[in-house]
Formats: structure tokens, C-alpha cells, sequence
């Protein structure tokens, strides 16, 4: 990984790379604006890679998400865009074939592509579905969640039906701040008949793997507003990641990152993209990145010097923390390395 490699000369996180995989929200957006830096940033990096876009949201199209990115400015098409809903009817087409029904809980991105796989769509467990989808969509009200409870109420070792969810991300960013995201409302579901859904989306491999099939991805790179779904997915499949300062997860996360949802790049906009990435370089338990400097001390945690960067602190903060094994809530953390002048909704 980047944060511990050997002396060399600095390089870009594109370097090498022909394959870039961008999360959109959070990473791209806030609701319906793009975030700063985010256009020029990527148009820039497409052309020398591939450019594609996953995405857990499961409330648009794959054709509406690309007019959107293409009002912002970027060059996609439909083909670009990898959602949580085609990841599910994959899913679905191993385990139900077509042309069964479905009680789809969820927006027209879901209904979409559970027609397009070949499926009857129902609202209603009184259609007795052979399976229920849940994606999430702003709309989904409290009669859609008691709908899937009344058709998942068997066990599905008992006889019941399958129950794939999209995804479960906990939040999701909104031009106004964060909000509920689906794994709010699957837990909903969960917590009314106690059984767990099979999840397609982040961080499970199968909306990963779509991606790097259809993009004929050699050497990828992932980028991700998330430690939970997006670094962890793309370390579940191999592939290096982008953790962006832009959405979700803050410094404090990245400090208390476990093993597997740790970035190979921390970034505070998508310009960094561009810029030689700094080495993380340690000696005698000090790891220093550009003059930033930070150890870990039995169970302090000290900042030895400074540079001006906040970034390139909370890189070398992390890259103590991290190596040191310790749990981050057993150390007394300077609150200097919680510092947080990254964008975010």
C-alpha cells in the first residue's frame, strides 16, 4: 500500500492506472450539485484511464444517473453507470429465475432493472412474491417496509422467500447535510421479522466485479467517500482505493479505520489526484510525511512536528495510529489531529 512503500519518487494515485472507478455520492456530489473540484478532476483523469462510476443509490436509473453526471459536465454514458440494482438481479437470476415475481421495495432505478432482468413487479405481499428487493428511494414509506415484512415473515430456511437488499449503507449526503440512507430502512425490515438480507452492493464483491468485468479493468483504482462500503469493497476485491475528504467519513474515521477499510490514498479533494502523493516515511516509531511528523507512545499519541498540511498530518497520523495495532479508543489522540477543513455537504 501507498502509506508504507519504500523510498521512491513520488507518484500520482493514477500512475499505472487505466482503470478509474468513482463512487458518486459524496465523491461527485452532494444531492444535486457537483462538489468542488470534483468535474475538472475527472474529466482531467479520463484522459488517460478509463472512467466508469458505481453507485448504492438505487433510487435512479443507470440512464437518469448518467444525464445527471452529464449536466454536470462530465462524458458518460448509460454503459458507464454500475448500480446496486444490477448487482441484485444478478444476484436474484441465481437464486429465482425469471419470470417470477418480485415485491420490490424501493424507486424506478430498482423497478427498472427488476423488468428488465424479466421479472414481475409487485408492491403487495398479497401477490405472494417468490422474492422481495429493497433498494433505497426517497419515497419509500412505511406501508413499503411493512409490505416486505408480511411477505418475509417464514425464515427462508423454513420455506420462506429471499430477501436481497441493494445495499445498507447507514447514511447517504444530501445538499443539506446527512441523511437516513437504505440500511436504515432494511434495518427496519430486519428488526420486524429478525432475518438478514443478502446484500449486492458495497462492500460486497458483486457490484465490484461487474465493474471490472465491463470495464476490462487490468489496474484499477477505486474512489470512495466511505471506509465502511467503499474502502472496504475495494479491498474485498484487491483493488487500490481514493478515500475522499468530500463526503461521509471524516478524519476521526480515517484515524480509526480497521484493518481492511484502510485507504491506500487520503485525499482532500479530487485535485490531489494530480499531485505527487507523499510518501510515508518512519524511523526510530516516527512516521513522517513531508515534515508532518506523528508516534505513538504506549498509549499517546504525539505530534512531533508540523508542516502547514492538515492532510499530510492526518496521513502521518494514520499511518502511526494504524501501525501501532492499537485500537484508536484506547489512545489519548491530540485533538489537532481531528482537525477537519476538508469540504464536506
Amino acid at each position: 500500500m501507498a502509506l508504507f512503500s519504500r523510498k521512491r519518487a513520488p507518484r500520482t494515485p493514477l500512475d499505472g492506472v487505466d482503470t478509474i472507478l468513482a463512487d458518486l455520492d459524496g465523491v461527485v456530489y452532494a444531492g444535486p450539485g457537483a462538489l468542488p473540484y470534483a468535474i475538472d478532476s475527472l474529466n482531467e483523469a479520463a484522459k488517460s484511464a478509463r472512467l466508469g462510476y458505481i453507485t448504492n443509490n438505487a433510487a435512479r436509473t443507470d440512464a437518469s444517473v448518467a444525464e445527471h453526471l452529464s449536466s454536470l459536465g462530465l462524458r458518460v454514458d448509460a454503459a458507464d453507470v454500475v448500480t446496486s440494482p444490477q448487482a441484485a438481479m444478478r444476484l436474484m437470476a441465481k437464486i429465482v429465475p425469471a419470470p417470477a415475481t418480485i415485491l420490490v421495495v424501493g424507486g424506478d432505478g430498482l423497478v427498472d432493472e427488476v423488468q428488465k432482468a424479466g421479472y414481475t413487479v409487485t408492491r403487495s405481499a398479497e401477490d405472494s412474491p417468490s422474492a422481495v428487493v429493497q433498494g433505497f428511494a426517497p419515497e419509500v414509506a412505511w406501508t413499503d417496509l411493512a409490505e416486505a415484512a408480511f411477505a418475509l415473515k417464514v425464515p427462508e430456511d423454513e420455506g420462506g422467500i429471499p430477501w436481497i437488499a441493494t445495499n445498507t449503507d447507514w447514511t447517504i449526503p444530501r445538499e443539506r447535510g446527512v441523511a437516513p440512507g437504505n440500511g436504515t430502512l432494511v434495518s427496519a425490515v430486519h428488526t420486524a421479522i429478525g432475518r438478514l438480507a443478502t446484500v449486492a452492493g458495497k462492500p460486497e464483491a458483486p457490484i465490484f466485479e461487474e465493474a471490472l468485468a465491463r470495464f476490462g479493468a487490468q489496474k484499477a483504482l477505486f474512489i470512495g467517500d466511505r471506509l465502511d462500503t467503499d474502502i472496504m469493497g475495494a479491498s474485498r476485491v484487491g483493488i487500490d482505493s481514493v478515500l475522499v475528504l468530500t463526503g461521509i467519513d471524516r478524519p476521526k474515521h480515517v484515524l480509526a479505520a480497521p484493518e481492511g477499510s484502510r485507504p491506500t490514498y487520503i485525499l482532500g479533494d479530487l485535485r490531489e489526484l494530480h499531485a505527487p502523493y507523499p510518501e510515508v516515511t518512519e524511523r526510530d516509531g516516527v512516521f513522517d510525511v513531508n515534515g508532518a511528523a506523528v508516534r505513538v507512545v504506549g498509549a499517546d499519541v504525539e505530534i512531533v512536528a508540523e508542516s502547514g498540511s492538515q492532510i499530510d498530518l492526518l496521513r502521518a497520523g494514520a499511518a502511526a495510529i494504524w501501525a501501532s495495532g492499537t485500537p484508536v479508543f484506547v489512545l489519548r489522540v491530540p485533538e489537532r489531529l481531528y482537525d477537519d477543513p476538508f469540504h464536506r455537504p
